[in-house]
C-alpha cells in the first residue's frame, strides 16, 4: 500500500502548481465522503523508484480553521476526517517573499508530531525583492529538510523528491503541556510562542538588502487599484469577458448542438417508432444537451476566471470591490462566489467554501442565483428579441446589460435586507488578504480547474436536469390521444390534453395576472427542472418544429408568439406581457439542481427551501407590478 504525503501551504504559496510539477498527469479528483468539498490527488516517484500518493490539501493559514476548507486541511491532518487515513508525512509549503507569515503554519504542523519537508517556494521572487535567505541555517532552525524550489519552472522538484525519499526525521514536539491536538492550534500561550519563534528564525536565517524604489507589482498596483483609473480597468475588463463570451462561444455551443442532432439522427435511425424511442431522443438526449449545449460558456467564464486568478489580479478586483459590498454586509470575498456565478450559480455556490465567514458564506449562497447565469440566455435572446424587434443589435445588447444589472442590483440590495436576519458573528468581518505578486498565467492549473468544474458541473447539474426532462416528457406524453382524435393530429392539442397540460389550465389563475396563459404556465413549471428548456417547451405549446439553425427557430418562434391570443381576440404576448415575463426569469429561482446543491453547502432545508419560495415569490410580485403597472399606462 503506497504511503500518504500530504501537500499544505497557505493560499497563493504556489502549493498547487507544485503539486502539478510532482505529479504531473497521475490526478485524480473526487469528494470526501458526506461532503462536496473536492479531494484532488496524485501519485509520483522519486528517482530511486518509491512511489507515493500525493494528497493536495486546500491552503489555509493556519489549522485554527475558519472555513470548510480550511477544517478539511486540519481533520486530515489531525486524522479525523471521515474515510482518509493520517498521511505518513506533509510536504510544507512556503512562500519565500513572505517567509515570516508562511513559517507559522508550518510550525503548527511540526507540533503535530508529523514527519515534515519544507518546500522553500518562490525564491527567485524573494532575491529580486532583495531578501536573501541562508537555507542551511533555516533548516538548522527548524530542525527539518529544507528544499529551495520554484515550482512554476520546475526547479528544484527532483531536490525534494530526493528529501522525501529519504527517511523524515520525526522532530521533537514542541512543549504542548499535555494539551490535544485541538487546543494545541488555538492556544493563545502557544501561538504567541509560535510567532515569537516565527521571528526569532527568519531574524537567524534571512537578510533584506536595501534595493530602493518599488517593485514592478507595486508599480502595477498604483494603477489596478487606483480609485478611479482602478474601476475602469475592472469594467472594462468585465465587459470584454462578457463580450468575448458571447460572441466566441457561439461557435463551440453550434459544433456542440450540430453534435447532438447527429446522435439524435443516429438514434432515430436505429430505433423503431414508439414510446421507448421518445423517451430516448426527446427526454435523454435532450435532456443531457441542454445541459451540455451550454458548457462553452461556462467553460470560458472559468478559463477567465483562472487567468485573473493564477496573475493575482483576482484580488485586486475582490479588493476593489470590498468597499462597496461592505455597504450592503457582503465581504470582497464574495467576490469570486458572485462572479463564478454569472456562468453558473452551482460552481459559484461551491466557491463559498473558501470564505472563513459562516455569516458571509450563508449572504453570498442565497443571493448568488440572482446573478444572471447563462442559463438564462435562450430566454433572454427569445424575448428581447421580441420586446425590441427592429431596434438593431446594440439596443438589444443594451437590454441585455440592463438585464444583467437589475439581477446585480437586486442581489446586493437582498444582501443589505437579509444581513441583520441571517445570524452570525456580530463584528464587522475585516477582508484581509495576502497580494500576491503578478505572475504569469498557470495554464496547468488553469487546464485541471477547467476540468473539474466542467466535471462537476455535468455531475451535480446534468444528472438532476436529465431525470427532471425524462419527468417532464411524461408529464408532456401522457395520457396519451386516441387515435384519430384531433389530438393525436395536433401536438399543441395533444400537449393540452396531457398531465402537463391539465396543470397548467390548474395553475392558469396564478399565472394570468402577470399576463401569461396556460401554455406559457406549463412552460414555466417545465422551466424550474432547467430554465432553458421553456423555449422548447413553447415551442411544443404553440407547433413550432425545431430547425437546425437556432435564430430560424426563434423566429418561428416568436412569430407565433405573437400571433398568440386569448380567447376574447386580445393579443397574449403584448410588449408588456414580454417584460414581464422577462422580470420573472430575472428573479426566479428556475433550477432545482441549484436548490440541492444549497441544501447541500448550507447543510439546511431550511435554508434551501426558503431560498427557492422568496425567490419565486419576489420574482411572481416583480413580474405582476410590471404587467398591472405597464397595462395602465400602455
Amino acid at each position: 500500500m503506497m504511503e500518504t504525503i500530504a501537500l499544505v501551504g497557505n493560499p497563493n504559496c504556489g502549493k498547487t502548481t507544485l503539486f502539478n510539477s510532482l505529479t504531473g498527469a497521475n490526478q485524480k479528483t473526487g469528494n470526501y465522503p458526506g461532503i462536496t468539498v473536492t479531494r484532488v490527488s496524485g501519485t509520483f516517484r522519486t528517482p530511486h523508484g518509491n512511489r507515493y500518493e500525493l494528497l493536495d490539501l486546500p491552503g489555509c493559514y493556519s489549522l485554527d480553521p475558519k472555513s470548510p476548507d480550511e477544517k478539511i486541511t486540519r481533520d486530515v491532518l489531525f486524522g479525523s476526517q471521515e474515510g482518509e487515513a493520517q498521511p505518513s508525512a506533509v510536504v510544507c509549503v512556503v512562500d519565500a517573499s513572505n517567509l515570516e507569515r508562511h513559517l507559522y503554519l508550518a510550525l503548527q504542523v511540526v507540533d503535530l508530531g508529523l514527519p515534515v519537508v519544507v518546500a522553500l517556494n518562490k525564491v527567485d521572487l524573494a532575491e529580486s525583492q532583495g531578501v536573501r535567505i541562508n537555507v542551511e541555517m533555516l533548516a538548522e532552525e527548524l530542525g527539518l529538510p529544507v528544499v529551495p524550489c520554484q515550482a512554476n519552472t520546475g526547479k528544484g522538484v527532483i531536490d525534494l523528491k530526493h528529501a522525501i525519499r529519504h527517511p523524515f526525521p520525526h522532530p521533537a514536539q514542541a512543549a504542548s503541556h499535555g494539551l490535544s491536538r485541538e487546543a494545541m492550534v488555538s492556544d493563545e500561550a502557544l501561538s504567541q510562542a509560535r510567532t515569537a519563534r516565527v521571528q526569532e528564525i527568519c531574524a537567524h536565517a534571512t537578510r533584506r538588502l536595501e534595493l530602493g524604489g518599488m517593485t514592478i507589482s507595486d508599480k502595477i498596483d498604483q494603477v489596478v487599484l487606483h480609485p478611479l483609473a482602478g474601476w475602469g480597468i475592472f469594467i472594462g475588463l468585465m465587459l470584454g469577458i462578457f463580450y468575448t463570451i458571447f460572441s466566441v462561444s457561439a461557435y463551440p455551443m453550434g459544433w456542440v448542438e450540430t453534435g447532438i442532432d447527429a446522435v439524435k439522427g443516429l438514434v432515430d435511425g436505429w430505433m423503431s417508432e414508439g414510446d421507448v424511442k421518445d423517451l430516448v431522443i426527446n427526454g435523454v438526449i435532450d435532456g443531457v444537451g441542454s445541459v451540455v449545449i451550454f458548457l462553452p460558456q461556462i467553460l470560458m467564464l472559468l478559463f477567465f476566471i483562472g487567468l485573473m486568478e493564477t496573475t493575482g489580479y483576482m484580488t485586486r478586483a475582490a479588493m476593489l470591490m470590498d468597499g462597496l459590498m461592505g455597504r450592503v454586509g457582503l465581504s470582497g470575498r464574495a467576490f469570486l462566489p458572485l462572479m463564478s456565478s454569472y456562468a453558473c450559480a452551482i460552481p459559484g455556490i461551491m466557491a463559498t467554501r473558501s470564505m472563513d465567514s459562516a455569516k458571509q458564506r450563508l449572504l453570498t449562497i442565497l443571493i448568488a442565483p440572482w446573478m444572471s447565469c447563462t442559463a438564462r440566455l435562450p430566454v433572454y435572446s427569445l424575448l428581447i428579441g421580441m420586446l425590441m424587434a427592429g431596434q438593431g443589435a446594440w439596443m438589444q445588447a443594451l437590454v441585455l446589460a440592463g438585464v444583467y444589472a437589475l439581477g446585480t442590483v437586486t442581489a446586493l440590495f437582498a444582501a443589505w435586507l437579509l444581513a441583520p436576519k441571517v445570524k452570525g458573528e456580530e463584528e464587522a468581518s475585516h477582508f484581509l488578504m495576502e497580494l500576491p505578486v503578478y505572475s504569469r498565467p498557470d495554464w496547468s492549473y488553469i487546464g485541471r480547474h477547467l476540468l473539474e468544474r466542467a466535471w462537476a458541473f455535468i455531475r451535480n447539474a446534468g444528472t438532476v436536469i436529465l431525470g427532471l426532462c425524462i419527468l417532464l416528457w411524461a408529464l408532456q406524453t401522457y395520457p396519451k390521444p386516441e387515435e384519430g382524435s384531433p389530438a393525436a393530429e395536433n401536438p399543441s392539442l395533444a400537449l393540452e390534453q396531457s398531465y402537463m397540460g391539465r396543470v397548467g389550465h390548474a395553475i392558469e389563475p396564478v399565472v394570468k395576472p402577470l399576463g401569461y396563459d396556460w401554455r406559457t404556465g406549463t412552460a414555466l413549471i417545465a422551466s424550474f427542472a432547467a430554465r432553458e428548456v421553456f423555449n422548447a417547451n413553447l415551442a411544443i405549446s404553440y407547433s413550432v418544429e425545431e430547425v437546425d439553425d437556432e435564430e430560424a427557430f426563434l423566429e418561428r418562434l416568436r412569430g407565433q408568439l405573437d400571433q398568440a391570443t386569448w380567447p376574447d381576440g386580445r393579443k397574449i404576448y403584448t410588449p408588456v406581457t414580454t417584460l414581464s415575463l422577462l422580470v420573472f426569469f430575472v428573479y426566479a429561482l428556475q433550477c432545482l439542481p441549484t436548490t440541492v446543491v444549497v441544501r447541500r453547502e448550507s447543510g439546511s432545508w431550511k435554508w434551501a427551501l426558503a431560498q427557492l419560495g422568496g425567490m419565486s415569490l419576489v420574482a411572481w410580485l416583480a413580474a405582476f407590478t410590471v404587467y398591472q403597472l405597464g397595462s395602465l399606462l400602455v
